[in-house]
This record gives structure tokens, sequence and C-alpha cells, in this order.
């Protein structure tokens, strides 16, 4: 759907792609984690399952960082984990003043038994596109992720002159 907004053509054009991208990242979103009502999860508690099980123990910070949450809002989330024997929390050995969250034996079960269909899912989301497509939307992603969180010049007109041409998606995510 066209915006009307009266801005610049730039203006105009920048608004319609962040419509699309979060509409989009909604849709994908939405579809990707649909399964995790099956195993009575949220998309918090399964991503604290996720990154525990592929890096191991983490504190409460460094999975807030992992999974894009506040460590406030993970607080309840990992309070749900421990109270449903999926995770443990245990004090760092080299500073007590850090908790760090590991899986149980009943986690490392559960997440092993979602994580196939999980990526099935996620399969069965981007299907409709090309190899080439998905190289490219990666590509195109990151490249805005990295323009965000790089803390260079914020004047679009500074950014756009050292903005780096999407090429195919590397290997490192």
């Amino acid at each position: 759907m066209p915006n009307r907004y009266a801005g610049s053509p730039e203006d105009r054009a920048a608004l319609d792609a962040y419509v699309k991208l979060w509409r989009a990242a909604h849709a994908v979103e939405v579809n990707a984690n649909r399964h995790l009502s099956d195993y009575n999860l949220t998309i918090s508690q399964f991503g604290v399952l996720e990154a525990i099980y592929h890096l191991g123990a983490l504190s409460q910070r460094q999975l807030a960082d992992k999974i894009l949450r506040s460590s406030g809002n993970l607080t309840m989330v990992i309070d749900n984990l421990e109270r449903d024997g999926l995770v443990r929390r245990d004090r760092d050995e080299l500073d007590r003043r850090v908790m760090r969250v590991s899986l149980t034996d009943m986690g490392r079960t559960l997440i092993e038994q979602v994580l196939p269909g999980h990526v099935q899912g996620i399969r069965a989301v981007f299907s409709s596109m090309s190899p080439e497509d998905l190289a490219h939307l990666s590509a195109l992603t990151r490249q805005l992720g990295r323009a965000l969180s790089d803390p260079a010049p914020q004047d679009p007109e500074q950014r756009r002159g050292r903005r780096a041409r999407p090429g195919p998606a590397s290997s490192s995510s």
C-alpha cells in the first residue's frame, strides 16, 4: 500500500521500505515461531533455551543481548523457565555477583526436540525465495544492521557516501 506522506521522495521511499520491512519481519516471526505453542514456549523462552544450547551458560545480560530483550523482561522469562525445570541459575565462579543461566537435562531434551521443527519452519518461511534472493536479503539486512549499530555519522547524506554495496552473503552472521 503506497503511503500518503507528503514528504520528499527520499522520505517516502524510506517510510515505504520501513513499513514493508516491519510487516515482513512480523510475518516471518509469527510464521516461524507458530509451533512453539505446541511446547508451551514463548518466543523469548525459546530464544533463551536456544542461546544456551548453542553457546553454553550465559549471564542474564549476555542472554538479553543475544535474544534482543531487556534484562528486566528476561528476569520473568528465566524465572518461568527455572520454575518449569528447564534452566538453572548458578553464581559465576569468577564473579560472584553474576548469575549464569544454564540448561538442565530436561531443558536440553526439550530444545533438542523443538529445534529440528523450528529449522524446518524457518525453511518453509523462506521457501518462496531463491538461494540468490536469500543471499541478497541477508546482505541487505546485514548492511542495514551494521549501519545502525555503527557509531558513525547519523546524517543520511554522510551515511549514503560511505555505504557499501550489497554483495553475496558471507558465512558469518
